[in-house]
């Protein structure tokens, strides 16, 4: 078997507004769970329960990446201040 090897290179990643938008993601797993939360009898009936349990968990696993990615963009500013520092021309002195 041959190896493969890619014929292009891979495109840059996006960015875009990654924190808000993993905030958003988790407020609509915890909407989520609390409107069901009601119906958790007809669920439990139906054996449907996991339903609930999974926005419950996408709502805690939300919470982590609020997080990581707050401090992933902190780091990243970091990194880009510390660059823009070291990369500032020295002013010539006027003797």
């Amino acid at each position: 078997m041959a190896k493969w090897t890619p014929r292009h290179e891979a495109p840059e990643p996006l960015e875009g507004p990654v924190v808000a938008t993993i905030t958003g993601g988790t407020i609509l797993w915890f909407v989520l769970f609390l409107v069901q939360l009601p119906f958790y009898g007809w669920f439990d009936d139906h054996g449907h329960t996991w339903w609930l349990w999974t926005c419950l968990a996408g709502g805690g696993l939300g919470l982590i990446g609020v997080w990581y990615v707050r401090r992933r963009d902190a780091a990243l500013r970091r990194a880009a201040d510390a660059r823009d520092l070291t990369a500032t021309p020295s002013t010539p002195s006027a003797d």
